[in-house]
């Protein structure tokens, strides 16, 4: 059995019998489980890029590293890494989407844009839609210029406050809750994926694969270190982890704990010219196979999916292509105002009024009077501006009234998380910076329905 570079489905082995307490304090600091860790001590998830032999009840023989993550850029200008790019994007998706009917998640960014692009180029069918959250930004009017641009059948849903609640029980037992509930939305109108297509085309981590890290490429690796444990520890997980490791009688400092663990894997990565290669490699390695890989379970609970920027293909491509190339987008921008001019007409949301032509105004004095007009909205529309998923779910009395309950009368989340504990978080998360606190409240739910659902 072969794992791909990025795996999109995870697969674990092993029994499940002993809760590893140190590895669910890591759980509750990043929001996912690192390297092979689980829930329990005699179980693995199996790592990405690996040969295994396997006998005849499945249990691992031997296992063999086929591909190590890697910097050798050839000598390319951006055009021809851009003709490359082109080639080997659209032949993957023409694969991925060959007589088959595409569901295309639309947003106002790069991905799923450049994803619109080559679909049409390819002849696929599409059917597209996007979401927006209610009292919130409503990215769905650049998606709907984008499918009609595209001529895609388009549907707009709106994510309502309290969703969460009746799909909750569903969603633990689809992602075994190995990551919190508060970010796949699409839970929110999953039974309305069925009459769409026959298979979701999603642009999952092509931001990362085509961008750079916001780093020197000479930053030191202790320094690097530094920059990755900012990037995968959640605010408020360090002190919701700290607690729990306290609580389970751990001797010691759980974040220098992290930090070696951290320290030990980025160490193994031999890439020693690029600091931005080798923290990207860092986060394809453990941070797409453990959060974003496993998510993808519920748009493959209705439909499958396919991943053009998770294809082996595309992994090895990004080795070669120089980081001068690969930042700032550069590549997935250039592709789109050749292939796709009237996309690169919308405006880009992230760089909002500004579109792919002048998106480089973006900046004072240029884009003064759009910062004005958003305030003045802001300030005349004095109902609360949703802009995070946790406010949807978390805030207002009945959502309070539905979180209490998940968090204080799982008779199973007591037996080994101290009440104490759970009402400490919560007071803080509803006294002092909610925003802070939102990460450990999520993880604390997560942790009820594991109680609820898994926990022996």
């Amino acid at each position: 059995m072969r794992t791909s570079l990025i795996p999109q489905k995870p697969v674990y082995f092993g029994k499940q019998d002993v809760l590893d307490y140190k590895a669910i304090c890591v759980f509750s600091a990043l929001g996912f489980f690192l390297d092979t860790d689980t829930f329990w001590t005699n179980k693995s998830s199996l790592p990405a890029a690996t040969d295994f032999e396997l006998d005849e009840k499945g249990k691992v023989i031997s296992s063999r590293l086929y591909f190590s993550w890697h910097y050798e850029p050839r000598d390319l200008k951006l055009a021809q890494a851009t003709d490359e790019f082109a080639d080997l994007f659209e032949r993957i998706v023409f694969e991925q989407s060959k007589n088959l009917k595409v569901i295309l998640p639309l947003s106002g960014g790069l991905d799923s844009r450049t994803q619109a692009a080559a679909l049409k180029i390819v002849g696929a069918e599409v059917s597209s839609y996007s979401y927006s959250f209610s009292d919130g930004l409503d990215e769905t009017q650049f998606a709907q210029r984008i499918a009609k641009a595209q001529e895609f059948p388009f549907l707009r849903f709106t994510i309502n406050s309290g969703y969460l609640w009746d799909v909750v029980d569903n969603l633990a037992k689809i992602n075994e809750c190995y990551s919190e509930f508060t970010h796949p939305r699409q839970m929110a109108f999953i039974d309305d994926y069925e009459k769409l297509g026959d298979v979701f085309n999603l642009g999952h981590w092509g931001d990362v694969l085509f961008d750079d890290m916001g780093v020197s490429d000479d930053l030191p690796f202790d320094d690097q270190v530094t920059v990755v444990l900012k990037k995968v520890v959640k605010k408020g997980g360090l002190e919701l982890a700290s607690a729990l490791w306290k609580a389970w009688g751990y001797e010691g400092n759980f974040e220098e704990y992290l930090y070696e663990r951290i320290r030990a894997l980025h160490g193994a990565i031999d890439i020693q010219s690029s600091a931005n290669a080798r923290i990207r490699a860092f986060k394809s390695m453990y941070w797409a196979p453990r959060w974003t890989s496993v998510n993808l379970s519920i748009f493959e609970s209705i439909k499958p999916i396919s991943l053009p920027y998770y294809d082996n293909r595309m992994c090895e491509f990004i080795c070669t292509i120089p980081e001068k190339h690969l930042a700032g987008r550069k590549i997935q921008i250039e592709y789109l105002k050749r292939r796709a001019p009237e996309l690169a007409n919308i405006t880009w949301q992230d760089q909002r009024p500004f579109n792919l032509y002048n998106y480089d105004w973006n900046k004072v004095p240029w884009n003064l009077p759009n910062r004005i007009l958003v305030k003045a909205k802001r300030v005349l529309n004095r109902k609360k501006h949703i802009q995070r998923n946790w406010e949807l779910q978390f805030l207002g009395e009945e959502n309070e009234k539905k979180l209490k309950e998940r968090l204080f009368k799982e008779p199973k989340l007591t037996e080994w998380i101290p009440r104490e504990l759970i009402r400490e978080f919560y007071r803080k998360f509803q006294t002092e910076d909610p925003v802070y606190y939102s990460h450990s409240v999520a993880m604390l739910l997560t942790l009820s329905l594991f109680s609820k659902y898994f926990k022996n």
